[in-house]
C-alpha cells in the first residue's frame, strides 16, 4: 500500500470515529483504488465479515480485516472480478448467525423488493453552470427575494396512461414547465433516498446516498436536478434522519 493511501486511510479512521467526518461516504462503502476496489464498513459487533456478491457467487472468498478497534472492516477485490453493475452485500457472522446487510454508503441499489447494493460510477456531464451562478447571487439577497416551494411525491405526482411510474427524466420534463407556469421557484421532493416500502412515501430509508432505483439510475436523477436547474428551478430534498425500517438488509 502506498504512503498516500495509507495516510488517507488513517485520516478516514480518525475523523469517522471522532464523529466529525462530513464526507464519510468517500471513506466507507466501495471505491476504486488503482487496480482494485476497496470495501469498508462499520460493524463493531461482528465476529467476522465478508464481501459477497454476484462476482464471487455470494461465498466467503473475500474475508474482511478489522482495521480499527472500534469496528471498521476492510477488504480489497481485484478489478477483473468486480465492475460497474456488480451486485454486493456485506456478510457478517455474529453468535453463530450469518447476517447479510446492504451497503449503507452505496450510491445505487437494486429495484425493490430486491435488496443488494449495486456498484455505480457516474459519467454525467452537468450543464447547470448558469443556475449555479444565479444561485450564488440569489443567496446573497435571499431575504428580499421571493421563495415559493412546490412539494411533491415523485411516484404519485404523475403517471403514464397505463398507470406506470415515470422516470426521473420523464418527470423532469413534465414537472419543470408546470411549476414555472404556476409561479414556483423551487420543488421539494419527498424522500427519494432508497427505501424498501413504497407505501412509506420514502420516510423509511435504507440507503441515504442512493436515489431510489424506482425511477432510474443515479445519473437519471442527476438529469432531473440538472433539468430543473436549467429551467431556473431550485431542488430541495427531504432528509429523514430517523424512521429506520426493520428490514433485515438495512441499518
Amino acid at each position: 500500500m502506498s504512503e498516500n493511501i495509507k495516510s488517507t486511510n488513517e485520516l478516514g479512521h480518525y475523523y469517522f470515529h471522532q464523529g466529525s467526518s462530513s464526507r464519510a461516504y468517500e471513506y466507507l462503502g466501495v471505491h476504486k483504488i488503482s487496480d482494485k476496489y476497496v470495501f469498508r464498513v462499520w460493524a463493531p459487533n461482528a465476529n467476522s465479515a465478508y464481501v459477497v456478491g454476484d462476482f464471487n457467487n455470494w461465498d466467503e472468498s473475500y474475508p474482511m480485516t478489522k482495521i480499527t478497534e472500534k469496528g471498521v472492516w476492510e477488504a480489497y477485490v481485484e478489478d477483473d472480478k468486480f465492475s460497474v453493475g456488480s451486485l454486493y452485500k456485506f456478510k457478517f457472522k455474529r453468535d453463530g448467525r450469518d447476517i447479510y446487510k446492504a451497503d449503507p454508503y452505496a450510491f445505487y441499489c437494486q429495484l425493490p423488493p430486491e435488496t443488494a447494493s449495486v456498484y455505480f460510477k457516474t459519467d454525467y456531464k452537468w450543464k447547470d453552470s448558469g443556475w449555479l451562478k444565479y444561485r450564488k447571487n440569489y443567496m446573497s439577497e435571499c431575504y428580499s427575494r421571493p421563495l415559493n416551494i412546490y412539494e411533491l411525491h415523485l411516484d404519485s405526482w404523475k403517471r403514464d396512461e397505463n398507470g406506470e411510474s415515470l422516470s426521473y427524466r420523464e418527470i423532469a420534463e413534465k414537472l419543470a414547465p408546470y411549476v414555472k407556469e404556476m409561479g414556483f421557484t423551487h420543488v421539494e421532493l419527498m424522500p427519494i433516498m432508497e427505501h424498501p416500502y413504497g407505501g412509506s412515501w420514502g420516510y423509511q430509508v435504507c440507503g441515504y446516498y442512493a436515489p431510489s432505483s424506482r425511477w432510474g439510475t443515479p445519473d437519471d436523477f442527476r438529469y432531473f436536478v440538472d433539468y430543473m436547474h436549467r429551467s431556473g428551478i431550485g431542488v430541495i430534498l427531504d432528509w429523514v434522519p430517523a424512521h429506520f425500517p426493520k428490514d433485515a438488509h438495512g441499518l
